[in-house]
């Protein structure tokens, strides 16, 4: 399992004005994820600054601003059965979110800590 990148996964209710303080800090959208993942009213956007840094933002109900380690991966499949068996678990009944361009999951270690595994297709 190799990790392809490595950066802060914010999950909020209010997606564009978090989009904003970070276009406002110098991060600009790279590309957003296609609305095809059985969530309503679901919005995804990667962001990055000259530096290089990256910083993701969900839009998605929540009742408060969690903020996540996104931890992407060249195989997907490998990473979760890895850390599954491991004793990671889905929390809250979660479920793997598999759309055109990306597969993820929530996961969360046995003492807590939760993080999202995610894979980007390539064409």
């Amino acid at each position: 399992m190799k990790f392809t990148t490595f950066n802060p996964l914010i999950l909020t209710k209010d997606a564009e004005n978090v989009i904003k303080l970070f276009e406002a800090l110098g991060f600009e959208r790279r590309h957003s994820l296609d609305s095809n993942t059985g969530m309503e009213d679901f919005t995804s956007v990667r962001m990055k600054d000259a530096n290089g840094f990256y910083v993701d933002i969900a839009g998605v109900t929540v009742p408060q601003d969690i903020t996540l380690i996104r931890i992407n991966v060249d195989d997907f499949d490998e990473a979760y059965n890895y850390f599954t068996e491991k004793g990671f678990t889905l929390p809250q009944g979660g479920q793997v979110v598999d759309t055109r361009t990306n597969k993820s999951v929530m996961l969360c270690s046995p003492s807590g800590f939760a993080f999202n595994l995610c894979h980007h297709k390539k064409n």
